[in-house]
């Protein structure tokens, strides 16, 4: 075999439809698109769109409540934290931010995020400083077990009044 003899196999590649050339061509004049009307034009968006009946994503009852105020994490194991330390993209001895964290890219970013969530999947091994939006109960336990401490930038709300009133 030489390299002028290579070809794709067969159905490989799917000929181009080169539609309005003409009307020799079966796809001239409209192009395949019909006549006139909205969905002739670019642009057209008619998702959910009914011919005027109320669409049925109106006529289906609502369920449940959506919370407007939601804080979104982007979520860290600590044993993802603790194999990016190992690895040597995160230092040992500093303290750890969440800057740090995206810049190492131990975590993603996506607009609309609340910050760094610490979750407590995996085991630390050594002590670490590490200053992070939200941190389950596991994790900070976890953390502090190993030595480390755990510092929280969205502060952890208290008990309710009437809880602390009946201890």
């Amino acid at each position: 075999m030489k390299l002028n003899e290579l070809k794709d196999n067969d159905g490989a590649r799917k000929k181009f439809k080169r539609i309005g050339r003409g009307i020799g061509s079966g796809k001239g004049k409209t192009g395949g698109r019909g006549v006139k009307g909205q969905k002739a034009r670019s642009g057209v968006s008619l998702n959910g769109f009914e011919g005027g009946q109320l669409p049925i994503y109106r006529r289906l009852p609502k369920r449940g409540f959506v919370n407007p105020f939601r804080r979104e994490y982007a979520a860290l194991n600590i044993g993802a934290l603790d194999a990016a330390i190992e690895s040597g993209r995160l230092p040992a001895g500093e303290p750890i931010t969440e800057d740090a964290l995206r810049a190492a890219g131990v975590v993603r970013t996506k607009a609309g995020l609340a910050g760094v969530r610490l979750l407590a999947k995996g085991e630390i091994k050594r002590a670490i400083t590490i200053t992070v939006a939200g941190a389950s109960v596991a994790a900070r336990a976890a953390i502090e077990a190993a030595g480390g401490t755990v510092t929280l930038t969205i502060p952890v709300a208290e008990a309710a009044p009437e809880a602390a009133a009946e201890a």
